[in-house]
């Protein structure tokens, strides 16, 4: 059954990975009720991305079509460029094209930095930020053909701003921010939007860092809403950043501001002027590279 309203997804493909559990489930279930043909993805794999099972995928599928919507599972891993094809490609050959991906797949493999392996930080290298690149480039390919296209890449608080024992996972994160960042600029002549979600919420990845009461308030379906409207056609936003969780919506911004300009700086001037650095004053939000050389251009004009 339907939901008809604003944010309608009738005859639109909606491709969610990592979506057998948690927020990726939460998400599946609601495309589906506004009226979205979903692929399912889910490898099946333990948190720390070990295994495999097509379980997840099934369930989620089986209960979505159970509620009168359309899915199919895939099982595919998001870690190579076959299996973001291959993913991709379920899209097509299901349901004749494209609209909208949700990147939500991951693992976890958390160590203090000092003993971070090469291994555990490539693996959840592998799986965040290539795997969010594997299924974004084709199915950017197919709907810059089409033109149009969205795109939410689920990145997270210790990217943004840091997390003890998540070197691995908070350099993904933040990888996958400025993929987004790209995305968004090249995709926008072709009308495809791409945005990052950072949210907070209790899942299995999660649930021991939130602890139990706190956990409660942190409610998987209360990031969903803003997901489901930013992979919409009724959004026109691109190019941002947005925090989720326990009810709370926010977007979370990267500034600069004018700063201390002085071309002939020493390091001692630098020492003498470190607060005006460091304190944001009447903060601007360059959407580009080009947008700060204004900025600086600007400020060595005074102006």
């Amino acid at each position: 059954m339907c939901i008809r309203d604003r944010v309608s997804f009738e005859d639109k493909t909606v491709i969610v990975t990592g979506a057998g559990n948690g927020l990726g489930k939460s998400y599946a279930l609601e495309f589906a009720k506004r009226g979205a043909n979903v692929v399912v993805n889910d490898l099946g794999g333990s948190v720390d991305g070990s295994g495999s099972g097509s379980s997840p995928a099934d369930e989620v599928v089986e209960e979505i079509k159970n509620n009168g919507g359309n899915a199919v599972a895939n099982y595919d891993s998001v870690a190579t460029k076959e299996g973001g094809e291959a993913i991709v490609n379920s899209a097509i050959e299901a349901y004749g094209s494209l609209h909208a991906v949700v990147n939500n797949a991951g693992i976890l493999r958390d160590k203090s930095f000092a003993k971070m392996t090469e291994e555990d930080f490539n693996a959840v290298l592998d799986v965040h930020l290539k795997g969010t690149f594997f299924v974004c480039q084709p199915a950017f390919i197919h709907m810059k053909e089409n033109g149009y296209g969205r795109f939410v890449n689920v990145a997270s608080p210790s990217g943004l701003f840091g997390n003890f024992g998540q070197s691995n996972y908070g350099a993904a994160k933040m990888g996958i921010v400025g993929l987004t960042n790209i995305i968004a600029i090249e995709g926008a002549k072709y009308n495809i939007n791409a945005n990052v979600l950072a949210p907070n919420a209790t899942t299995r990845m999660t649930e021991e860092l939130f602890g139990e009461e706190f956990g409660k308030l942190f409610k998987v379906e209360q990031v969903t809403p803003l997901v489901v409207y930013l992979a919409s056609e009724a959004c026109e936003t691109t190019h941002e950043i947005f925090s989720a969780g326990a009810g709370r919506y926010a977007r979370i911004g990267i500034n600069t501001h004018v700063g201390y300009v002085n071309p002939d700086a020493t390091a001692d001037d630098i020492s003498d002027n470190i607060e005006n650095i460091r304190t944001i004053k009447d903060g601007i939000y360059p959407m580009n590279n080009a947008d700060e050389l204004v900025i600086i251009q600007k400020a060595l004009q005074g102006e």
